[in-house]
């Protein structure tokens, strides 16, 4: 039986994240680990660096015919990756 002022240790682990301004990063970092959950190993072996800033994800794909089917698929992507997460992280891709 649970008191009336006891708290889940997750709620009050992500309380703290918000309140250090830590929950950004993160987020962030999780996508970048969900590229190649979402993706498979096959593209993660053609892509080079990884990197969010200001809501954009930017990839370097080491293959120009890989680098425009992804571009054709971003979108898709995105909410792959966003829903991977369980959060709204990224709102564009940028292929380089």
């Amino acid at each position: 039986m649970r008191r009336k002022n006891t708290e889940l240790l997750s709620e009050i682990i992500r309380q703290m994240l918000k309140d250090q301004h830590l929950e950004k990063p993160l987020y962030e970092k999780r996508i970048i680990d969900a590229w190649t959950s979402v993706l498979g190993p096959q593209i993660k072996k053609y892509t080079g660096h990884l990197e969010v800033k200001n809501g954009i994800l930017y990839v370097s794909i080491n293959s120009a015919v890989l680098r425009h089917d992804l571009f054709l698929s971003r979108e898709e992507i995105k909410n792959a990756l966003n829903k991977e997460v369980g959060h709204e992280v990224i709102n564009a891709i940028v292929f380089r």
